[in-house]
């Protein structure tokens, strides 16, 4: 087994500010033909933030494809040659007000690997310092919340906090603590 498809037509069905949609038509290993739907999204970082009292710094926002209010890390989408460590820490400034130090990076995470490209990769880092002030964009609200680390772990085992790059940054951070490496 190759386990490979070969992309041989891509037809380009919409391109927006965040995502662009294609059809391709691909050539499987055993030769028959099929199409794939795929979204390509410039993909985004997450960053667990931990206070001196191992709690997280997280934010509910409304999101809307759920219609709902999620508790995740804070996040933000990449920009077009942004590097992403560089992006992690932008997003942690706007969102939560805070400045990282002790970088640790949980790895990449592939949400939806079944039609989407987005990579989302992940750091924990303890909050150094004060709060400031939150830079949001224009178009983003949200409210930032601190919880202690265990009730974290305990609202994710009791699918309290459905959004998964929160999940596994959570429980990665939780483990690198007990560690004694964060």
């Amino acid at each position: 087994m190759k386990l490979f498809e070969k992309t041989v037509k891509e037809q380009e069905i919409y391109s927006g500010r965040i995502i662009r949609v294609h059809l391709d038509d691909v050539v499987l290993e055993n030769g028959s033909e099929t199409k794939r739907e795929v979204v390509d999204h410039p993909g985004g970082v997450s960053v667990a933030v931990l206070t001196e009292n191992n709690e997280l710094i997280l934010v509910r926002q409304f999101r809307y494809p759920y219609k709902q209010v999620l508790l995740e890390l804070p996040a933000g989408k990449l920009e077009q040659g942004e590097d992403p460590f560089e992006a992690v820490k932008r997003e942690q400034r706007e969102e939560t007000g805070t400045v990282g130090e002790h970088y640790i990076s949980l790895g990449n995470v592939y949400p939806t690997p079944g039609y989407c490209g987005e990579i989302i990769r992940l750091w924990a880092c303890r909050a150094s310092g004060s709060t400031g002030e939150l830079q949001l964009d224009e178009d983003e609200f949200l409210a930032t919340e601190r919880l202690p680390l265990d009730k974290a772990v305990e609202m994710v085992l009791n699918n309290e906090i459905p959004d998964a790059k929160t999940q596994i940054g959570i429980l990665k951070t939780a483990r690198l603590v007990e560690q004694g490496k964060l």
